[in-house]
């Protein structure tokens, strides 16, 4: 007797053993008498019979189904249990978290630039959070033919439509296609409205969506680089601090020699370059000043004090002490 009592005896539970998964139909549709229910934190759990909304229960907990679920039910609350008389009824559990989800696009995206017939290829990363948002609609659009619906499924179908998403977006506002980075915030705060939109007709909520970073081909980084350097260069002092800064973060050691030549050869080609143009400067002052001495020569009237030593003239035409010819 106690063998055919256990038989019937179980539990309605969702452990959540699979990661990301939005919303899970418990398989066993017979619900038996002594049936527990088991509502973990961060579930709902919704009754179906004949297709249709019995009940939906948010307090984490356990239950007893015939005591404390049966009597709560739309159509069901005068059902007893009978010894070979389950009852078929289905049980859908919610996932009401928050989930966060990495994305990326899974070819490069050919944007409009000027100079390139084919565009310039372009790729993106970020993450975005979703989560179920409308029970009634993920039951009726995706819960009569799916067992699971997880945040793959919603990955796939958002990462479907970001390439036409991110050409429309960055396109739209004008956009400089060499600065994307600065204006992703933006870019991202219009696309999430869109995917939003689309995701909500499922039951689906995105919460967030953020552009992380932009990549561009290799030669195109290279040139960057390059461009960032030479506009560095054309200023020492700016140039001489952030070396100086890159080296102390580096620890001067290291894969950091060679970038240090090249930081020195490049900072003394600049200020040799400075000094032979200062040099030039002081010669031609020089070269003035020695033109202007004959003409206050032709005065008569010379130095009180020899320019070269110090020593008093006297109304001499040469230095007494070194021989300067003083006018």
């Amino acid at each position: 007797m106690g063998f055919i009592k256990n038989q019937f005896l179980s539990v309605i539970e969702w452990q959540e053993t699979g990661e990301g998964v939005l919303f899970y139909k418990f398989q066993n549709q017979e619900i038996k008498k002594g049936s527990k229910l088991i509502i973990r934190p961060g579930q709902d759990a919704i009754f179906l019979y004949n297709g249709k909304v019995e009940g939906i229960f948010q307090e984490d907990g356990e239950y007893d189904i015939e005591s404390d679920i049966i009597p709560f039910l739309t159509t069901l609350k005068s059902f007893k249990f009978a010894f070979n008389s389950p009852l078929k009824a289905e049980v859908l559990f919610i996932n009401t978290k928050e989930i966060l989800v990495k994305w990326g696009t899974k070819n490069a995206i050919n944007l409009p630039a000027p100079g390139l017939p084919g565009g310039m290829p372009i790729r993106a990363f970020g993450t975005f959070n979703c989560r179920v948002a409308a029970h009634d609609v993920v039951i009726d659009k995706l819960a009569g033919i799916r067992q699971t619906y997880t945040v793959g499924d919603v990955k796939e179908r958002i990462v479907a439509s970001l390439d036409q998403l991110l050409m429309s977006w960055i396109g739209k506002e004008g956009h400089d296609m060499f600065n994307l980075q600065m204006d992703a915030r933006n870019i991202a705060k219009g696309i999430e409205g869109e995917l939003d939109a689309d995701m909500q007709t499922l039951g689906i909520g995105i919460s967030g969506f953020t552009i992380e970073s932009f990549s561009y081909p290799e030669e195109v980084r290279k040139m960057q680089e390059k461009a960032a350097a030479q506009s560095m260069v054309g200023d020492v002092n700016k140039y001489t601090q952030i070396s100086a800064a890159d080296s102390m973060g580096k620890g001067g050691g290291g894969g950091a020699g060679m970038a240090s030549d090249m930081v020195g050869l490049q900072m003394g080609m600049a200020i040799g370059q400075q000094m032979v143009n200062q040099m030039n400067l002081n010669g031609g002052a020089n070269a003035a000043g020695q033109g202007q001495q004959p003409a206050q020569g032709q005065g008569g009237a010379g130095p009180k004090f020899c320019p070269n030593c110090g020593t008093p003239t006297t109304g001499s035409k040469f230095c007494g002490n070194c021989g300067t010819q003083l006018y």
